[in-house]
């Protein structure tokens, strides 16, 4: 009997120390979930008439914090509810991580501001170290722009304190 519970602790201490060694040492995945819109008010955030986007592209760059060099790109597509879930292996604590819009799935709704600080983009954290548990990571909506506005967009403006009488 003293055997069989010298075995059992010595295999109980080796399934711990096997997993602390999988904690610090495993392989970092991540996944970036987000939505893509079609803007149909022109906004740049999205609003009640704002439409979910099937079929658009997006892509995940990881660059160096000094010098921009690109180190890690992977692009996915979005399902019907306009949302697209991104696989990430690897930490990338000492990189600065952006999903980018790519290619509209919409005729007429695939406008992407050239602005400096209007660049459609959402910064994403990939590493353990910031306090997340989860893997999951949440990028921000990001919309193309549609040609012109929808006429109901003023109603939608006024509604949300934009404008005195619906004019911008």
């Amino acid at each position: 009997m003293a055997k069989s519970l010298k075995a059992f602790v010595f295999l109980a201490l080796a399934v711990s120390f096997l997993s602390l060694l999988g904690a610090v040492y495993g392989d970092s995945r991540f996944f970036v979930e987000g939505k893509v819109y079609c803007d149909t008010c022109r906004t740049q955030f999205t609003t009640r008439v704002s439409q979910d986007m099937q079929g658009a592209k997006v892509r995940l760059e990881c660059k160096n914090r000094e010098g921009g060099d690109l180190t890690y790109s992977i692009e996915g597509v979005t399902d019907h509810a306009g949302t697209y879930r991104l696989p990430v292996d690897g930490e990338h604590e000492e990189e600065i991580c952006e999903i980018v819009l790519v290619k509209s799935s919409q005729t007429g709704c695939d406008e992407v501001s050239n602005e400096a600080f209007l660049r459609k983009s959402a910064r994403i954290s990939l590493t353990k170290n910031n306090g997340m548990a989860t893997p999951v990571r949440q990028a921000n909506p990001l919309g193309f722009l549609k040609k012109e506005a929808l006429p109901e967009c003023t109603d939608v403006l006024k509604e949300l304190g934009m404008t005195k009488d619906g004019v911008a």
